[in-house]
């Protein structure tokens, strides 16, 4: 069953949640200014042209690397979630309350955004490119290609870094993120453009002005977290049992 809770102020309000909330905004900003940085870099060195795959695995590269650091520098604070997609699966799974997610849905795209008005600054004006569907691809595809790039975002999260089992495999969980996620957009790239964020979408339209097929964006991100989300924490986190008392073993 899905355990979304609501929560209340003084949870949402504490010290600890502005801290975590300031966390979420400081590493999405580090983790998009990096991953739409390196879309403006190609686009500049090669004077706007067509995407090749050396281009491919230069940006699949670079966001990899960036939300390895983006996790890792929040993790000890907020999770390091740096995603909507994110928070809401772990919303669905019992891991955060409505409230609480909400605000940190809100910190993840002031984040996005500020990273995205930067790096429009810092580049004198250069054009910050947006996610679209590639030619040929309908939107239903574009929905079905980030739902289940992010469900395999989402799970990895659970597996290497919400779940209580985890022991020393925590220890990998930043790295498990970024690989999946540069795995990914490898994969979904061509087609979707393998956001696997809302955020990460919605800073960039937001500034350029550009909102077209971001609803693609949020759509397919939310539904592929929620169902990760369903399926690894009530499925198998919530069928966790503790060992009974009389219980031994050799």
């Amino acid at each position: 069953m899905v355990k979304i809770a609501i929560g209340g102020l003084g949870d949402s309000f504490s010290v600890a949640s502005l801290k975590a909330y300031l966390a979420e905004f400081i590493a999405t900003l580090v983790f998009v200014f990096a991953g739409v940085g390196s879309a403006i870099a190609y686009n500049k060195l090669t004077a706007d042209a067509a995407l090749d795959p050396p281009g491919l695995v230069a940006v699949a590269v670079a966001h990899a690397f960036a939300l390895f650091v983006g996790v890792s520098i929040a993790a000890n604070i907020s999770g390091g979630h740096l995603n909507p997609a994110v928070t809401f699966g772990l919303l669905i799974g019992g891991n955060i309350t409505l409230l609480t997610g909400l605000f940190y849905w809100i910190a993840q795209l002031l984040g996005s955004i500020v990273a995205s008005l930067l790096l429009q600054f810092v580049t004198n004006g250069l054009a910050v490119p947006i996610h679209s569907l590639a030619a040929g691809v309908g939107a239903f595809q574009g929905v079905v290609f980030e739902i289940v790039a992010t469900f395999a975002l989402v799970y990895t999260v659970y597996a290497t870094a919400a779940d209580p089992k985890k022991g020393s495999l925590g220890v990998i969980a930043p790295i498990a993120i970024g690989f999946i996620v540069g795995a990914n957009i490898l994969a979904a790239g061509p087609f979707s453009g393998g956001s696997m964020n809302p955020a990460r979408s919605f800073g960039p339209a937001v500034v350029s002005g550009n909102f077209t097929d971001n609803w693609i964006y949020w759509v397919g991100p939310l539904i592929g977290g929620g169902l990760a989300g369903l399926i690894y924490g009530d499925i198998f986190i919530g069928s966790y049992a503790p060992v009974p008392a009389t219980e031994t073993y050799p």
